[in-house]
Order: C-alpha cells, then structure tokens, then sequence
C-alpha cells in the first residue's frame, strides 16, 4: 500500500493553478487518498486569480492561501512537504529554487520540486526552461516537448536529468459522439493575448459573428477566460466582451459570449476554433473536430505555427464552407494528445526521489557565476537576496499580524490591481491611437 504524501501548489494564475491542482493528482494519486493532502498556495500578483476564477477551474484544495514568495518559504520551513509543484512563471520558479536551495544548503530532507509548463510552449523557450532549470522534475507535456527540452539544456551545459515525458492533466472527458454530419455548436476559443492588437481581435469577433448569421441553423459561442478587470496568465488588453460592444450589428441572437469549465464547454462542442489555444489539445484528445485559424497567417507571435502538420489549419472561410477538421494521428501522437500511460514516468521518478532520506541540494542553472547581471534582478523581484535568502524588508513584512495592517494591506493590493488593470485597458489603448494620428 503506498504512503500517502504531502503535496503542496503554488501557482501565481487560474490556469496555472488548474495545471498545478490537476497535476498534483495525476503525478502523485495518493495526495487525493483519504489521509493524503492538497495544500494549494496562490501567489500575490497581478494575476492572483479572483474567487469566481477559482470556481470556474473547478479543482478543490484542502487549503488554499494567498501568499508572497517570503511567506512561502516560511511555510516550507515550518511545514513538510513531500512533494511541491510550481505552477508559476519562470521567474517566479526561479526565485522559488533559489530560496529553496538557501534554506537546504546541504543534502537534507526536502520536498520533491515538480515544474512545468501550463500548455503550449511557443515563445521563449530557452528562457523559461533555463529559469526553471533546478526543479527535480522539469514536466514535458509530450515526446516533442521532451526532445525539445533536453536539447536547450544540453546545449547549455546543463543536466538535463530531471526533463520527464508527460502529458497535460486536462486531456481528458467523454470522447465526442458526432450529433449528424453538421456542428450544431460551434465555439471559439478566445485568448487573452492572442492576437494582441485591436484590429485582428475585432476581425476574429466579426467572423464569428457573421459565421453564425450564415449559419441561423446553429449555435455559436465565444468561449472567454475572464471578465473585464480580471486578469488571467497573460495580460488581455482588449477584452472581447467590449469589442462586442462596438459590432456595428451586434452579435445575432445565435451567437453569444460564455465563460465556465472549457471541459464542460466541450461537452456540448462540435467544432472548435481558435487561433492556438490549448483548448485546441484539449478538444483534439476528445476527438473533436478542430479548426486552427489561418487568417492572421501562421505566425510564431500567434503559436498557430505549433499546429503545423496537425491537419486543423484552416480560415474562417474554409470553416463557412463547412470544414470541419480532425488531427493527424502521428501528429497528435507526438505531441502527447494520445498517449496510454503518459503520466508513470513522472510518477516513477518522483517516488524514487521521495523515498531517498536526503535529497541533495538545489542546483539551477542560473548562479552568481553564470548570470551574475540577470538572476539578481528576478530575485529582487520576490525580495530575496542574491544568495536567495528573504531581504530584511520582506522578513519583517512576515511579522506583521494585526488586523489592521492585514486590511490595509490587502485594501491598498486590490486598490493598485484595480489601477493597474484600468491603466492596461483603458488608458494604454488611447494613448496607442493618439500615437497613431
């Protein structure tokens, strides 16, 4: 009978934290026992998801606390851990591996440190792998990512050991069962950041609106991450909720816009669309029809370049005229849609590593000697010191237990969010037309 372990999440968004969660269960099964436990931990930050974010991921936790990168610590110096996942951004896991390795400096019993990435990785790859270099298990989310991987860090020079062949958790729910040869419902999965600029947002909206006024016979939905004012893992600037005030004909009464679970949302889906949306994996490994949009072009700033050799490229012109694509088998197969155990791998490395009495200390990539202008700076960040011990300020920050400092604290945190979301979609997008005139 396996030992039931202690697993601890911190992530620093809602998607991250549904990664992280889903993770957690899928890596380490035995947390989800009746005497295992989840502890999750959001980290305070521009994307610190809102409770109804929280809700909409649908992952519970036995306990879910709001936290600084010092105050993480802390609770990992009080408290044991077997495993802990890092859910975070590349910075962040930085700075997380850094405070760890100065509050274990010698071989000592410590947790177990997951990281991964959250879904697509089509940007900076050298970048973050090398910020997240350190952790005992780097998760590549498929064969292709896994090769990937092992060459940045091979071609650095660094150990490329902990990189471990997995699969998202979230590729999973009910294969789909074709409801006749038409799509009754078509959805379109908006992203945050992609595309970027009013334009090519405001095309993207107005072919989904005019797609469903081709089509009265079915229904069209703009699946969207977040409210107005809420933010998620990237920035959204231009949100869809108020370009669809602007269609000059509004959206048709066919055609409307939804949030909730994307898994739930695909329950209902017979074709998917979107520019590079995970949501595209996720709808693929259910066998859903699947268009991955050309119209932009197939470009890396989009991620759509990721989808090549897939089968799914397609324009809005094409989906009109009633394509509805499905993925190429080989192609899906190496990118860890279809896989039969693809999480006993990371499983098998990590209760190996657990079961060690000492595991040795932290040792990324990213030194005082190897980037001496760089870490720094993404330690000062999270207030640690360069040796990645937590600053004096941060540490008496941790001391301050009263009421009132708590309240103000978090009034004045949510006052400067508010200011910061209003500066990134309101005012920045003016200043960006009067620079245009």
């Amino acid at each position: 009978m396996p030992v039931s372990k202690r697993v601890a999440v911190l992530a620093d968004s809602d998607t991250r934290w549904k990664w992280g969660a889903l993770t957690a269960h899928r890596i380490a099964p035995d947390c989800a026992a009746e005497d295992g436990s989840l502890t999750g931990f959001l980290l305070r930050g521009r994307a610190t998801p809102t409770a109804r974010q929280l809700g909409e991921v649908g992952v519970q936790a036995d306990r879910l606390d709001e936290v600084t990168c010092a105050e993480f610590l802390a609770e990992l110096r009080r408290e044991h851990y077997d495993v802990v996942v890092l859910a975070l951004v590349g910075g962040a896991v930085q700075a997380v591996l850094h405070g760890i390795r100065a509050l274990w400096p010698e071989p000592a019993r410590r947790p177990v440190l997951v990281t991964g990435y959250v879904g697509v990785v089509y940007e900076k790859l050298a970048d973050g792998l090398l910020l997240r270099h350190g952790a005992d298990v780097v998760l590549a989310n498929s064969r292709h990512d896994a090769d990937r991987f092992r060459a940045v860090y091979e071609g650095a020079g660094a150990d490329a050991g902990a990189v471990t062949e997995t699969a998202l958790p979230f590729l999973d729910g009910p294969a789909y069962v074709p409801a006749g040869s038409r799509a009754h419902t078509v959805v379109f999965a908006a992203q945050p950041s992609v595309p970027a600029g009013p334009t090519e947002r405001s095309y993207l909206l107005r072919r989904a609106a005019e797609h469903a006024r081709l089509h009265p016979d079915r229904e069209v939905l703009i699946k969207l991450r977040s409210k107005p004012g809420e933010h998620t893992t990237h920035i959204e600037e231009l949100p869809y909720q108020r370009l669809a005030e602007k269609l000059p004909a509004g959206l048709p009464p066919n055609c409307r816009l939804v949030y909730g679970n994307m898994g739930e949302v695909l329950d209902r889906t017979d074709l998917l669309v979107t520019v590079s949306s995970t949501a595209a994996l996720e709808s693929l490994a259910r066998g859903i029809p699947t268009a991955v949009l050309t119209d932009l072009g197939i470009r890396e700033a989009l991620g759509n370049h990721h989808f090549l050799g897939s089968g799914c490229l397609v324009s809005w012109d094409g989906i009109d005229a009633g394509l509805r694509p499905t993925g190429d088998p080989d192609w899906l197969a190496a990118q860890g849609v279809t896989s039969d155990a693809p999480y006993e791998a990371a499983r098998a490395r990590i209760a190996a590593l657990a079961a060690l009495p000492e595991l040795p200390p932290v040792a990324p990539y990213y030194t005082a000697a190897t980037a001496p202008g760089y870490l720094p700076g993404i330690l000062a960040r999270h207030h640690l010191a360069p040796d990645g011990t937590v600053l004096p300020g941060a540490a008496k920050a941790l001391s301050e237990r009263s009421r009132l400092r708590r309240y103000l604290r978090t009034y004045l945190r949510e006052a400067a969010r508010g200011t910061y979301r209003h500066g990134v979609q309101r005012v920045a997008p003016v200043i960006r037309r009067l620079g245009e005139l």
